[in-house]
């Protein structure tokens, strides 16, 4: 008799137990979305804690600042439900009703399958809450007025639609997923209109993110570009490939994501976006001197001048500092918008996986007037970027006034 009590007495204690290795089966899942997903990267600010907001992000409109999404009741999430959680990410809409701006990708989160956001919920939940307040966003009018977002969702939330997937492969459809709506690459790499929505005639061919160009995605350009699924698979891992290494607003995807997601993921998003029967990469022969043209030929001293140092005399590169010439795919980019940019900013030092890391490059812009720039873009782009014809002087005028302040 007494074991039978005993026994009645531990079964609400076995079922809690069978229960925890679900909760947190789940809340694993949710982590790995949330980093797939790379809610961190908008979410955080550097230095600052993971999730709590403060993030000022960039618009032409003003800007937006990243919300705090830790458990906090005051200042995050903490009085969501999933319902209000999925309705938010997914639809755009506060549990207060407030509608959020489209800084927050729910133009492709609409896609997201209720499972895997009942998951990132999980996850943010079993979060530290951090009471700490994000910036207000404060826009222009009539970007000021919330409610005029009703109007905007009505012509554009839902435009973003999957590709249908008649006779793809598994890995394929995995890509999509996680190009299309997790990873929402397409608010990056797609032009946006006059109010900014995505232009979807054109998407992933190219958009300009504080003035740096996010390259076309498609796979004709990306093989133009030198690329192979090998490469950017380990370009997605790595941050570092034959064709370069992450920069600017890429470099925080890799940090906040690509980096902890499976080799399977790499490997399935490269697929997606150069087809399960890829386009043949091309292929650079570097251009001899004296096929060059008048400015280009100029633009040698130049990279000899300022470049050469790190970057070898004939543009290989040094492991561990600068990323070889031959074969960027930054100089390969029709527009010299990046090149430029690149060469006038600096890049900050860079850690990427493990021990590969690249030394922080100089910015420029101070040390070359407009006609030594086009000089060296020009040596840059005919000698390993196997592009024709020459940059002009009205470009690198117009790039150089457009530039973004620091």
């Amino acid at each position: 008799m007494r074991s039978l009590i005993l026994a009645v007495l531990l079964l609400p204690l076995a079922a809690k137990a069978a229960e925890q290795p679900a909760d947190k089966a789940l809340i694993e899942r949710g982590k790995y979305l949330a980093r797939a997903a790379d809610c961190v990267a908008c979410h955080s600010i550097e230095g600052g804690a993971e999730y709590a907001g403060g993030l000022p992000l960039v618009s032409p409109f003003g800007t937006i600042y990243g919300t705090n999404i830790t458990p906090d009741k005051e200042h995050g999430i903490g009085d969501y439900s999933a319902d209000d959680f999925f309705k938010a990410v997914t639809q755009g809409e506060r549990k207060d009703g407030g509608k959020l701006y489209p800084a927050m990708p729910y133009t492709s989160y609409h896609l997201l399958k209720r499972e895997d956001s009942d998951a990132i919920y999980a996850y943010l939940m079993s979060l530290e809450p951090i009471a700490k307040p994000s910036p207000k966003t404060e826009l222009a009018f009539p970007f000021n007025v919330r409610f005029g977002m009703t109007f905007w969702n009505m012509l554009y939330k839902n435009r973003v639609q999957l590709e249908a997937a008649d006779g793809k492969g598994e890995e394929w459809q995995r890509g999509q997923y996680l190009v299309e709506v997790l990873g929402h690459c397409g608010e990056c790499h797609t032009p946006r209109n006059a109010v900014g929505a995505l232009q979807q005639d054109l998407r992933m061919s190219g958009g300009v993110i504080l003035g740096y160009e996010a390259p076309s995605l498609l796979a004709k350009d990306l093989a133009e570009r030198g690329w192979t699924t090998d490469d950017l698979s380990t370009f997605l891992k790595h941050g570092i490939s034959d064709q370069g290494s992450v920069f600017n607003e890429m470099y925080p995807v890799l940090h906040h994501s690509t980096q902890y997601l499976p080799q399977d993921d790499h490997r399935a998003m490269a697929t997606y976006l150069l087809g399960e029967q890829p386009p043949e990469p091309r292929k650079i022969v570097a251009v001899a001197e004296a096929q060059l043209g008048e400015s280009a030929a100029r633009g040698r001293q130049q990279y000899l001048n300022v470049c050469a140092g790190c970057h070898g005399a004939e543009g290989e590169g040094v492991p561990h500092v600068a990323v070889a010439m031959n074969g960027n795919t930054t100089l390969r980019l029709a527009d010299s918008r990046n090149l430029l940019r690149v060469i006038d900013d600096g890049i900050r030092a860079q850690q990427f996986t493990g021990f590969e890391r690249m030394q922080p490059m100089p910015g420029f812009r101070d040390k070359l007037d407009d006609g030594q720039m086009r000089d060296l873009l020009n040596y840059l782009r005919q000698t390993w970027g196997g592009l024709d014809g020459e940059v002009g002087p009205e470009r690198v005028a117009e790039l150089r006034g457009e530039a973004p302040s620091h």
